[in-house]
């Protein structure tokens, strides 16, 4: 879709719109992100601005990386981090949703607005959270709100990658951002967990290493 498609459907919507996606529920290692983004001003010029707008995973991180500073300019957003021991505790679900519901209760303090519907993307509501909501299916390439809020989470969640790969740079997570690729496994083999993983993640592995024995 394009950048005015995607505005077209929030407009749509005949609400206030609030857009939130998370960034980092599939990954071993590291906290998982959310974020909100409210647009309080649409006209052309953004909308030419934002010409590249889509769902982050559709993005290279070039492009990502372009347009994050005009999103965080351009709208009222926030977005919010649960780290590894919360995961863990909570399981990553209810983690990506409590990101979810507490990064939109932040742009909703900001904006000093209440009769907002929040988008949430997937195809689960926001837990206890007390404004209306409705959940979008694909909605980071549908809805410019949850479009915009993919990319504040994925840049912002690669950027904590990179500097958690200063402190632990023999998992490469600068390079796969914490998911389970070949040579994250074969170092997690080899070093050992660090407290940035999340243990519940690697069952399997290590389920499957004590049956080479």
């Amino acid at each position: 879709m394009t950048a005015t498609e995607l505005f077209d459907f929030d407009i749509k919507q005949n609400n206030l719109i609030i857009g939130t996606d998370e960034a980092g529920r599939g990954p071993a290692a590291g906290g998982v992100f959310a974020s909100a983004v409210y647009f309080p001003y649409v006209d052309k010029e953004l909308i030419e601005e934002l010409s590249i707008l889509n769902d982050s995973k559709k993005l290279t991180r070039e492009k990502r990386e372009s347009i994050y500073d005009l999103i965080k300019d351009k709208t009222i957003n926030a977005t919010v981090c649960i780290e590894v021991d919360e995961i863990e505790n909570i399981n990553i679900l209810n983690a990506s949703l409590k990101a979810m519901k507490l990064a939109c209760e932040k742009v909703i303090e900001m904006s000093d607005k209440k009769n907002f519907l929040t988008l949430v993307d997937g195809n689960k509501l926001i837990k206890n959270y007390k404004y209306k909501q409705k959940y979008i299916i694909k909605g980071d390439s549908k809805s410019a709100s949850i479009a915009a809020a993919s990319i504040l989470a994925k840049v912002t969640r690669d950027r904590y990658m990179e500097e958690l790969d200063k402190l632990c740079p023999q998992y490469g997570w600068s390079r796969n951002a914490g998911y389970l690729t070949k040579e994250h496994l074969n170092a997690i083999d080899k070093y050992g967990l660090s407290k940035y993983h999340r243990p519940s993640f690697l069952k399997k592995h290590f389920e499957k290493q004590l049956t080479l024995f």
